[in-house]
């Protein structure tokens, strides 16, 4: 994976970091706070003053993401588009493979 812009996310609030971090607190209950480096998904890390807050409901986590030269926002990630997202990657390299017998030079 290793970008945000492959997945399917809503924006909640754009904003300063602060004020992300100050959005999620306010109105989500389901926090956890994070130190930043922390890879929320594979190749996607968490940039900010650490606390990071991230939120979970329901089958979605929220974070405040930073782009550089666009801003911070707050996303809302379907947990479901992370899994299906995997599960292509895998089809993908699955279909790639051959078997043994085609792998093996002399045969």
């Amino acid at each position: 994976m290793g970008c945000i812009d492959k997945l399917n996310y809503e924006i909640l609030y754009k904003g300063g970091f602060k004020e992300c971090a100050e959005y999620i607190r306010k109105n989500f209950k389901n926090i956890k706070e994070m130190e930043a480096g922390y890879e929320i998904f594979e190749g996607i890390f968490l940039i900010g003053i650490p606390p990071i807050p991230v939120a979970y409901e329901d089958n979605y986590v929220i974070f405040p993401y930073t782009k550089p030269c666009y801003g911070t926002f707050v996303l809302k990630i379907n947990l479901d588009e992370i899994n299906k997202d995997k599960k292509e990657e895998k089809k993908e390299k699955d279909k790639g493979k051959k078997g043994l017998l085609s792998r093996l030079k002399f045969w």
